[in-house]
């Protein structure tokens, strides 16, 4: 194998690789003998053609994508790793030079780690956040866990009210017709969510359970359906039930209903210590999230559109995921949208920079500090895989190779640096 290194503008290099006849050759061979049987010649078996008969055929480039693959896999890796290059990004490939009998030539452009210039990242001065639990935050949480124990009361002597619970028949015409998706029975709808479009909820305030209504509203302009966009709309709606929410007292007897202890003044200090641990995890991250924001801030760099392409699909990767464990398909998740994966793509690429830039800095603050993954750090992490996986410690390590372990204290190299920066920061 030959390679020629070329360094481009904005953090890109060019490798060109070439491979010699003889590993190319044995390539086309090597497709030929998984391929051959998919070829049909009069006067041969299935899977027993020649080779110099399929090249008669069909041309010896019906082997060539095969062989490709196959020698950019055998020398791409080796290729990059004697660039000397740090490669951030999957090879982009173009083939130069592709025939039977001569070199295979090939290109990776590919993006290259930017450097950093650092600038100021001790004594960043950041605005303190505030941990305290109100009476306000206390009462909010009762009123939560109250709701939760509510209980549903049916009301038959009176016409709908604001926060009602209501089951409706509803049917939907836009222009005269029903349009998808406009009919349904039995639908529960709690009035003063806004949960339908318009004023729709606040039309059926004061109809009587069996009294069929008329409501007309009209489609909002970023409606998911294109066709309903704008659209007035008439629904035919019958109240068939009226429920309301009866809440609890709050009293000793609620406290000993919903907790483990016996009055609400013990209950309520119980929800002041849990909300008091929130606020100040809440408030350490939010000063780690500030700290680092700022030290991004002061530095420079110049990221390549490659790397940032990168970082996008690989959120989209796991954005689809995500929707995926929920049952939803990209696809569907797009037809329900009304959005292109290109338009996904743009509305992640701010994101997508700031997390190349957060974990750029962090790196050169590993890099100017000589910070280092301590084996207690190591060790803890391995008991918190241990502990989310249900795995025995000593079979998680077994797992992990060299490259790995270096990842992971790479990942701990990062983690220090932030706590490093907090330290060294000004909290006002």
């Amino acid at each position: 194998m030959n390679l020629q290194v070329e360094k481009l503008e904005k953090n890109t290099a060019k490798l060109t690789i070439e491979v010699p006849v003889e590993q190319f050759d044995k390539a086309i061979m090597n497709a030929y003998n998984k391929k051959k049987g998919q070829f049909n010649i009069p006067g041969f078996r299935k899977g027993k053609v020649p080779f110099a008969m399929i090249k008669k055929a069909y041309g010896v480039g019906v082997f060539f994508e095969d062989a490709v693959n196959e020698c950019i896999d055998a020398t791409y890796p080796a290729a990059a790793a004697e660039s000397g290059l740090e490669i951030v990004s999957r090879p982009m490939v173009d083939v130069e030079q592709i025939e039977e009998g001569k070199a295979l030539i090939y290109t990776a452009t590919v993006a290259v780690k930017p450097e950093v210039t650092l600038g100021q990242y001790i004594g960043l001065e950041v605005e303190r956040v505030n941990s305290d639990v109100t009476e306000e935050d206390i009462m909010d949480e009762l009123k939560a866990e109250q709701n939760k124990n509510a209980r549903m009361i049916t009301v038959e002597d009176r016409a709908v009210a604001d926060g009602d619970i209501v089951t409706i028949d509803f049917d939907g015409y836009v222009d005269g017709q029903r349009f998808e998706g406009g009919l349904a029975e039995d639908y529960p709808l709690t009035i003063g969510t806004h949960t339908f479009i318009d004023t729709f909820e606040e039309q059926l305030i004061g109809k009587n359970i069996g009294e069929e209504c008329e409501v007309h509203v009209t489609f909002p302009a970023e409606y998911h359906v294109a066709d309903l966009q704008n659209k007035p709309a008439m629904f035919k709606v019958v109240i068939k039930e009226i429920k309301v929410r009866e809440l609890p007292e709050l009293n000793d007897d609620f406290a000993s209903e919903v907790s483990e202890f016996d009055t609400l003044e013990e209950y309520k200090n119980n929800i002041a210590l849990s909300l008091k641990a929130e606020k100040e995890k809440f408030a350490a991250t939010e000063i780690e999230n500030r700290v680092v924001d700022k030290a991004v801030e002061n530095a420079t760099m110049e990221i390549p559109e490659m790397m940032i392409s990168e970082q996008v699909n690989n959120m989209l990767n796991d954005y689809a995921n995500r929707m995926q464990s929920q049952g939803i398909s990209m696809e569907q998740y797009m037809q329900i949208t009304g959005l292109k994966i290109e338009d996904l793509a743009e509305q992640m690429k701010p994101n997508a920079i700031k997390r190349i830039e957060t974990r750029l800095v962090l790196e050169a603050i590993v890099k100017a500090e000589n910070i280092e993954a301590s084996e207690a750090a190591v060790e803890a992490e391995f008991d918190k895989l241990a502990e989310n996986f249900k795995m025995d410690k000593e079979q998680i390590k077994s797992m992990f190779g060299a490259e790995q372990l270096d990842l992971m204290k790479a990942d701990l190299k990062v983690q220090e640096a932030i706590s490093f920066l907090v330290a060294k920061a000004n909290i006002a």
